[in-house]
C-alpha cells in the first residue's frame, strides 16, 4: 500500500560533516565550534544541519566505512569539555602537537587523540566527574545490545595488533562462547574504557542537538546501506552476511561503472543475507534505524538503490566491472521497521542507475528522493534531464553538490564545454567563475523542492581543492577539509538569509 509522503515543509539546509569544524586540536568537536555552527545556521535562517555517518573510522578515513552501524567517533569528542569536567588537566595538554588549522591529520588523531581519551578514563577511574557514573552505567545498560560486542571487538582488534577480525585465532573468530569469555576477562579494562570513550561521545552529541533544537535546528544524518567489512557487525553478525569457514566474504558490494568511475567502485562491504534477516523479523535493521532515530531528526540512507538490488561482485576481484544485479527485500525490511518504530524519517539517495523497482520501493513508502543539480546540464538533450530545476519534485531534496562532488566552483571550472553551454541556454546567463556558485544557489533554492541543501564549500564559493571526497580513491586529501572560525562571516549568514527569505524557505519561526 503507498503511503502518503513525509510532510517536508519548504526550508533548507547546510551539510557540513562535524570533523570539519575548527578548533585547537586538529579535528572538528562537539563543543564551542559546533555550537558557534549552530548559531550561524541560525542566523542565515536554516532549518537543517546535515552530516555524514557520525561511525568510529578505520583505514582510508571514510565516515562510509565505520568500525561499526553504531557507535560514534572518539575523534569528535570535545576536549575542552572533558577538561571542564575534571577528567583531563593543564597538565594533559602539555605535548599537544602543532596542527594544521585547515586540514585533519588522522593518522596524528589516532595517537594523540586516543592517549587523551585514555588519560580522560583513567582520571574517571581514579574518582574525577563522580556525577558522571550513574549516567555511564544507565547508558550501558540501555545500549548493550551493540555496545557489548563493540567494546569486544575494538578489545580483541588492538590484542591483535589491529588485524581485521577474520585474521584473528579461530576461535574468537569463529565467536566460541568459551574463547569470547576468556577475552572478557582477560580485556576487561580495554572493554571498559571503549564503553566510557562511546558514553563521552553520545552525552555531547546529544547536548549538541539539544542545543540545536533550542535553536531551531534539526540534524539530517546519515546512515550507509552497508556496513564495513572490518566492524563488529560483520563479526558478531556474521550469519546475516555472506562469509565462507574462514570469515572470508563470498561475494561483496561496489556499484556498476557510472558517472564517477569507468571501471566502477568497489567497495568490499559483505553483503546481506537478506534471507537470513527475514527469519527473525529484520530485528538488527529495526535496532539499526531506532539507534538513528535518536541522533537525528531526519537519515539519509546512502546508496538506497540496493534495497532493491544490490552490485554483487564476487570476492575476490580487482575492480567492480564483473558483477551482477541481485535482488534485496527492501520492501519487507521497511515495513517491518515501519510497523516497529512508526513513519520513518528517512531521505533516499536515488542517485546513479536507477530503475522503476527502485522508484516504486522510494514511492511505496514516501521516501524524497535527491537531486543533484551537477547532473541537470549534461547530455544531448538536456532538457529532459530529471535534476534541472522545472523537473524537480516536492517531495524531494535538491543538492548544488554532495560530499561526493567537486565543489560547485571546482565543478564549473572543470566542466565540459557542453554542460557549460547547456546552462547558459537554460539560463539565459554567462556567468563568470565567481558568480556560478551564487547562481546555482539561487537555482536549488527557487526550485519546487522542498528543501534545498548546499555544502558549506559552495557557501564559501571554494575550488576543486576543497572537495571533501573523491569516490574510488584513498587520497591524502579525503575527508580532511576543515574550515578556519574566521570564515563564518555574519555577512555570509546575511546573504544566505535573504536568499532564503526570497524562495519561501524560511520557516514561520525564523
Amino acid at each position: 500500500m503507498t503511503l502518503p509522503p513525509p510532510t517536508l515543509a519548504r526550508s533548507s539546509g547546510v551539510l557540513l560533516h562535524p570533523t570539519s569544524l575548527p578548533g585547537p586540536y586538529g579535528i572538528g568537536e562537539l563543543g564551542l565550534y559546533a555550537r558557534n555552527f549552530i548559531d550561524w545556521l541560525a542566523d542565515a535562517g536554516q532549518k537543517y544541519w546535515q552530516v555524514m555517518p557520525l561511525g568510529p573510522t578505520g583505514y582510508g578515513d571514510s565516515p562510509y566505512q565505520a568500525f561499526s552501524a553504531f557507535a560514534g567517533n572518539p575523534y569528535l569528542i570535545d576536549l575542552a569539555t572533558l577538561r571542564g569536567e575534571g577528567l583531563l588537566h593543564e597538565t594533559d595538554f602539555a605535548a599537544t602537537p602543532v596542527f594544521a588549522p585547515d586540514r585533519v591529520d588522522f593518522g596524528l588523531q589516532y595517537i594523540w587523540r586516543n592517549q587523551m581519551l585514555e588519560r580522560a578514563y583513567i582520571s574517571f577511574v581514579g574518582g574525577a566527574a563522580p556525577h558522571l557514573s550513574h549516567e555511564f552505567e544507565a547508558f550501558k545498560a540501555e545500549e548493550a545490545g551493540w555496545l557489548d560486542d563493540y567494546a569486544l571487538f575494538t578489545a580483541l582488534k588492538a590484542a591483535h595488533g589491529g588485524l581485521q577480525w577474520n585474521a584473528w585465532q579461530p576461535a574468537v573468530r569463529d565467536r566460541q562462547p568459551e574463547a569470547l569469555d576468556a577475552a572478557r576477562h582477560d580485556l576487561s579494562v580495554s572493554i571498559e574504557r571503549t564503553r566510557f570513550v562511546q558514553f563521552l561521545f553520545f552525552r555531547q552529541w546529544a547536548a549538541v542537538r539539544a542545543y540545536a533544537r533550542e535553536r531551531g535546528i534539526e540534524v539530517i544524518g546519515d546512515i550507509p546501506i552497508f556496513v564495513a567489512m572490518d566492524s563488529s557487525d560483520a563479526w558478531a553478525g556474521r550469519d546475516q552476511f555472506y562469509f565462507d569457514d574462514q570469515g572470508q566474504p563470498t561475494v561483496v558490494a561496489g556499484v556498476p561503472p557510472d558517472y564517477f568511475s569507468e571501471t566502477g567502485q568497489l567497495w568490499g562491504n559483505p553483503l546481506y543475507n537478506w534471507k537470513a534477516m527475514r527469519e527473525d523479523g529484520f530485528a538488527w535493521w529495526i535496532e539499526r534505524f531506532k539507534g538513528s532515530m535518536k541522533l537525528f531528526d531526519l537519515i539519509r540512507i546512502d546508496h538506497f538503490r540496493g534495497f532493491a538490488a544490490s552490485w554483487e561482485i564476487p570476492f575476490p576481484a580487482e575492480t567492480a566491472m564483473h558483477g551482477r544485479w541481485v535482488p534485496a527485500l527492501g520492501d519487507e525490511m521497511f515495513q517491518a521497521v515501519r510497523d516497529a518504530l512508526g513513519v520513518l524519517p528517512i531521505i533516499a539517495e536515488d542517485l546513479g542507475v536507477i530503475t522503476p523497482d527502485v522508484e516504486k520501493l522510494r514511492d511505496d513508502f514516501g521516501f524524497p528522493g535527491m537531486a543533484v543539480l551537477q547532473f541537470a546540464f549534461g547530455g544531448g538533450d538536456f532538457a529532459v534531464n530529471d535534476f534541472l530545476p522545472h523537473n524537480l519534485r516536492e517531495n524531494q531534496v535538491v543538492y548544488t553538490g554532495t560530499h561526493d562532488n567537486d565543489t560547485t566552483r571546482g565543478w564549473w571550472v572543470h566542466a565540459e564545454e557542453l554542460e557549460k553551454h547547456n546552462f547558459r541556454t537554460y539560463t539565459s546567463s554567462d556567468p563568470s567563475e565567481a558568480t556560478f556558485v551564487p547562481q546555482m544557489m539561487r537555482l536549488a533554492f527557487e526550485s519546487r523542492a522542498a528543501l534545498a541543501v548546499v555544502p558549506l564549500q559552495d557557501i564559501f564559493n571554494l575550488g576543486s581543492e576543497d572537495r571533501m571526497n573523491l569516490p574510488g580513491t584513498t587520497g591524502a586529501h579525503n575527508w580532511t577539509w576543515r574550515y578556519r572560525a574566521g570564515d563564518l562571516r555574519p555577512e555570509l549568514a546575511a546573504g544566505l538569509r535573504a536568499l532564503t527569505v526570497e524562495t519561501g524557505r524560511l520557516g514561520q519561526e525564523g
